[in-house]
Order: structure tokens, then C-alpha cells, then sequence
């Protein structure tokens, strides 16, 4: 299951991670968020020990999504060692996010 960052939470588990942290900025009423959190939900379980994969909805945080100039949703940040590694911004196929992933945890 995909962790859920929160504007609490964020720095302690996303910023402060050992691991690569991937992070979804997302809202309920959004629908290409919906096309994506499935697909999210999954990799959260299937590559666990890789990266620290999560969601952070930008209704209930927004001073985290200002900070990270997140201005469309989804936005998928990369995290690595407190600071954005990547940024991806729509949706995108599965692939590409496991390309990403592994291409991020083994530089």
C-alpha cells in the first residue's frame, strides 16, 4: 500500500528518507489522479525495497505542494537525499515510473 504523506509527516518521511522517495501530489476529484493511483498502489507493493512510494494530497497540504512548485496534478516527485531528482507532471504508463525508479536507485 502506498504511504500517505501528509504537511506533517512530509518532511520526516519523504525529505529526511535513507531511500529513494516517490511521491504522487494528487486530489480526490482529480480524474487523471484516479487513472494513476492504481497504478501507484502497485508499484507502493511491488517495489518496496527500492524506493518509499506515497501520495500526498494537495487539498490537505498545500504549503507542501507550493514549496515543491507543484501547480498541475498528479505531480510525481523524485525524491534522493533531501532534494528532487525528478519531476513528472500527468500521467504516465507504469513503465516509465519503474524506469525512473530503478534508474534513480542505482546512480
Amino acid at each position: 500500500m502506498a504511504f500517505v504523506f501528509t504537511g506533517e509527516n512530509f518532511e520526516n518521511e519523504a525529505v529526511n528518507s535513507e531511500k529513494l522517495t516517490v511521491v504522487d501530489f494528487y486530489a480526490d476529484w482529480c480524474g487523471p489522479c484516479k487513472m494513476m493511483a492504481p497504478i501507484l498502489e502497485n508499484l507502493a507493493e511491488e517495489m518496496q525495497e527500492q524506493a518509499k512510494i506515497g501520495k500526498i494530497n494537495v487539498d490537505h497540504a498545500p504549503e507542501v505542494a507550493r514549496n515543491y512548485g507543484v501547480m498541475n496534478i498528479p505531480t510525481i516527485l523524485f525524491l534522493k537525499g533531501g532534494s528532487v531528482v525528478e519531476k513528472i507532471v500527468g500521467v504516465v504508463p507504469r513503465e516509465t515510473l519503474v524506469e525512473k525508479i530503478i534508474a534513480h536507485t542505482h546512480k
